[in-house]
């Protein structure tokens, strides 16, 4: 079985599993996020080209039973391209921040991807099947002249060769100020939430032209700013409950009930500072760039930029585990925030039985 590297680089574009010279690598094919769906038989990645790749597990052989396959190159599309905002003389990149599945309805996947500014909801859906015989169509698709046709006949469907098509259904645009780094699609499945650095708007699937700000801790003086958003996420089964990550290391879990706008959080998940460990870096790193609940909804699962945090929604005061990821950076941190190593943001996830 390929290792996760090798399954996301067995075909984007350019990269392969043959070593190749690291300058023949673009800037454009470095992938920026990955997502499986809900049954782990897709799997999208996004580049910072603005592509999108579906993979697609292949069948276990009658060989190796017991093996899970190999992903291969299921669709290809473009889903961003770079952009100019003339009012604010800002270049938008085409860079995918996040890909989300729609859990599955019908024979169709439906996916949220998003760059800085816009999300885009896209169809991706197979043809086997092509219709022939049409009675004012000929089979180039011309208008026939209607004097020439002399009898009816019933079009029939005929086998063809398997075509992915990948359609764009909606654009949520405008909504962000700031740059967008989550999205997360709710458990009523007909809403999905954004976030930017200082807001997170809520979006209907169905409805492009508005959205509805439910957190926003911009500051009426911007010198007063003191931390941003950095992820945020629905829980898996309650829909009216969401939890933000911030900048300075703490999780605010907040209840639409309560109020339309969440200003207000409804708990805080924070570990007290030991001050005996307190360093230069130590605002850096403390800050989490991700966030997930768990299967059960149960747990929030955090990712700092040296650990990985497990919290028991019940308890705020600490974190049930920690675990040291890269403990041994804490002694080249200096080197890390003279090259921006330092600002590198993890992801987490929790595997399917939530262990």
């Amino acid at each position: 079985m390929l290792s996760p590297i090798q399954v996301l680089c067995s075909d984007i574009t350019t990269l392969s599993l043959e070593p190749e010279p690291f300058a023949s690598y673009t800037e454009a094919d470095i992938i920026s996020t990955v997502e499986f769906n809900h049954t782990g038989e897709l799997l999208a990645t996004g580049d910072k080209g603005g592509r999108v790749v579906i993979f697609q597990r292949e069948p276990e052989s009658k060989n190796e039973p017991f093996s899970q396959g190999e992903y291969n190159v299921y669709s290809t599309f473009q889903s961003h391209e770079p952009e100019f905002d003339y009012l604010k003389s800002l270049e938008i990149e085409e860079k995918i921040n996040k890909i989300r599945w729609l859990p599955q309805q019908n024979a169709a996947h439906f996916l949220l991807s998003t760059n800085d500014k816009t999300i885009k909801l896209w169809k991706v859906s197979e043809r086997d099947k092509r219709p022939e015989g049409y009675n004012l169509k000929d089979e180039e698709g011309r208008i026939k002249d209607v004097s020439t046709v002399t009898s009816l006949q019933v079009p029939v469907l005929k086998p063809m060769d398997l075509m992915v098509e990948v359609s764009p259904r909606r654009v949520f645009a405008n909504a962000h100020t700031y740059h967008i780094n989550s999205i997360s699609v709710n458990s009523d499945y007909e809403t999905y939430m954004s976030a930017d650095d200082l807001r997170i708007n809520l979006w209907h699937l169905d409805i492009t032209d508005r959205s509805f700000n439910i957190v926003d801790i911009k500051p009426a003086n911007m010198e007063d700013l003191t931390e941003v958003i950095t992820a945020a996420e629905f829980h898996p089964h309650h829909c009216n409950l969401f939890v933000y990550s911030s900048s300075k290391g703490t999780l605010r879990l907040c209840d639409m009930r309560e109020a339309a706008l969440c200003d207000k959080h409804s708990k805080l998940f924070e570990e007290p500072e030991d001050p005996s460990a307190r360093s230069f870096f130590s605002e850096i790193i403390s800050s989490v760039s991700d966030v997930k609940f768990s299967h059960s909804g149960r747990y929030l699962l955090t990712r700092d930029y040296l650990t990985a945090k497990v919290w028991d929604l019940n308890m705020e005061s600490k974190p049930l585990e920690t675990y040291q990821v890269h403990d041994y950076l804490r002694s080249k941190l200096c080197s890390l925030y003279e090259n921006d190593c330092i600002f590198d943001k993890f992801e987490c996830a929790w595997n399917g039985s939530d262990r």
